[in-house]
Order: C-alpha cells, then structure tokens, then sequence
C-alpha cells in the first residue's frame, strides 16, 4: 500500500520531539473516563486487570488498549484514546499487564514486548462474553510491537479483529534500545530504569530465591535490566536472544488485517529499522504514516483529543 501523507502540523513549540514527548507525558490534562475495572485470572494462576470503559450508547464495538513500558490503564495517552473512543461510539477496553495496575503479580514473571500468549487469553476472555462483532487493537510503544507480533505470529486471529493501531512502536527492540542510550535520550533511559528497578526490587522480596539485592546493584541501564530479569525470567538465554525473538519488525509481513502503524519522524525513541517504508509499500495490509512531528506518543492537538486518536477512528471506520 502506498505510504500514507500525514496532516499532522502541530504549533511551533510542539514540532520539538521533546518538548512533545515530556508534555504530553507528564503535563497534558487527562481526559475525564469512567473505568470499570474487572481481575481476569489467567491459566498459570496469575492475574491481569481489565478496565472497561462504555460509548454513552450501547455498542457492539471495542478498542483493546495496550500500553507501554512500565505503563498502565491510567496513564494519559490510554485515558486519552479511550475518551474519545468512547465518544465516537467504541466502547474499550484499557489492559494493565502482569503487575501494572497497581498491585504485584502472583508469579516472579511479570510482561514483556512480546507477551502474546497473555494478550491472546485476553481476547479469548472478551469473546467469550458474546457483546462484540468488532474489535480493534490499539497499541502504544511496547504495547504497539506486542499487538504486531501476536497478528503476525501463527496463530488463528479470531474473525471479530478486524484491523490495528500501532503507535509510537519499536519494530525492533535492540536497535530501539542503543537509540534510548544515546545520551539524548537520558533523561527517558533514566525514568524507565529507576522504574523497572523499584519493579525488581519489589520482586527480589517476594522471590527472594529468585531474585537477589546483589543483582540489584548490578543493574545498571536498560540492557543489564533485560540480562538480569526480562530474559531470565522469561525463558531466554540472554536480552539479546529476547530482544530478537520479541521484535515485531519480521512479523509484519504475515499480517493479514489492516493495520496502521503512525510513526513521528522525530521519535527520538526510534531506530531507522522502525520505518519499514518498502514493507509498507509492498504489502496491502500495511498503512504506514510518519508525521514529520510528534515525538514518542505525543501528538499534540489543541482540543486535547490528540491527533493519533483521530486517525486510529478514522482507520478502522474508513478505510
């Protein structure tokens, strides 16, 4: 499909990347949502916690919202795409991963980039309430590469999904990773580590086997993160082995749903891999849009309703 052209121009001091990422982060006032939460218990014993929010209609329409790295259901870009979905009609749903919402999980394991057999119970536990004939995804950053791969991985997409939105998505892990260590990307590399190590501290003493103080001490970036605890606690030999395994970019081409992948140009987060511009223009199920501005998921409008929220609308009801 060819690329698509952006209309995306937002005021002056917002075509900083930045300045957009920062602000929309941590200063834009969060849309007003109702949400209902609801505990679905997974097969292994643990546990994810929905949050619902409903169209002042009744609607047999829903966007899975999927957040991102030591995100959760509240933070304001979920807020903000639920609001307005629910506006245009689309009931949604806003997933908390293993441990985000608020409350640790049961297992030393928590989530990862590509955690598609919890997304896929997810999905299951939603069809199985028989309210749905349509049902959209929508992923932002990790959320965004973990809807990628599950469409892409081989397994049987139920009928009622008809397309998704990736936004703001590291297509590939490791290269997205030496991006977020350029030094300046330190202030974010910084916010996600400090997290990611109160996560591992909190789970060093509930597993105190497992999981050890000294440990602690040896995490020092992202990537001693991953060797430590991601690829540990997941099955993989090492970050790299999860890096390559958990990385969307070679899932795409066995999508078979549309799909929207919206990419600012100046996403400081992003390597050149995360433009899969002759992918895109040779497959009929990828839209690619790049705006020139809107750093990482900060796509500023003046009205508050941000323009990746108008195009995901605009995707899945018209094209």
């Amino acid at each position: 499909m060819p690329i698509i052209r952006p209309s995306y121009n937002p005021p002056l001091v917002f075509q900083n990347g930045h300045f957009s990422t920062i602000y929309s982060s941590k200063l834009r006032i969060s849309p007003s949502v109702n949400q209902v939460r609801e505990r679905l218990t997974l097969v292994d014993g643990d546990f994810m916690d929905l949050d619902w929010s409903y169209s002042k209609e009744k609607s047999r329409k829903l966007i899975v919202l999927l957040h991102g790295l030591e995100g959760n259901a509240q933070r304001t870009y979920i807020l903000g795409a639920a609001s307005h979905s629910n506006n245009r009609g689309w009931d949604t749903v806003a997933v908390n991963f293993r441990g985000c919402s608020g409350e640790p999980n049961r297992l030393f394991k928590s989530y990862t980039a590509g955690s598609t057999d919890d997304l896929e119970e997810v999905i299951f536990h939603i069809l199985k309430k028989d309210k749905y004939d349509k049902v959209v995804l929508n992923g932002f950053s990790l959320g965004g590469n973990l809807m990628l791969k599950y469409l892409g991985e081989d397994k049987t997409i139920p009928k009622e999904i008809i397309k998704g939105v990736a936004v703001s998505t590291p297509l590939s892990l490791e290269r997205s990773l030496l991006e977020l260590n350029k030094r300046n990307n330190f202030v974010y590399s910084t916010y996600f580590l400090l997290g990611l190590k109160k996560s591992y501290k909190q789970k060093a003493k509930l597993f105190p086997e497992q999981a050890s103080q000294e440990s602690l001490k040896k995490i020092k970036s992202l990537l001693d993160f991953d060797n430590i605890y991601t690829s540990k606690a997941h099955g993989f030999k090492d970050a790299y082995e999860y890096y390559e395994k958990n990385s969307s970019l070679p899932f795409l081409p066995k999508i078979k749903i549309p799909v929207m992948l919206l990419q600012a140009q100046n996403d400081s987060f992003l390597s050149p891999l995360c433009y899969p511009v002759e992918l895109a223009k040779n497959q009929n199920n990828i839209f690619l849009e790049m705006p020139k501005y809107g750093g990482h998921v900060g796509f500023y409008n003046p009205n508050n309703v941000y323009y990746n929220e108008q195009r995901t609308i605009e995707f899945v009801e018209n094209i």
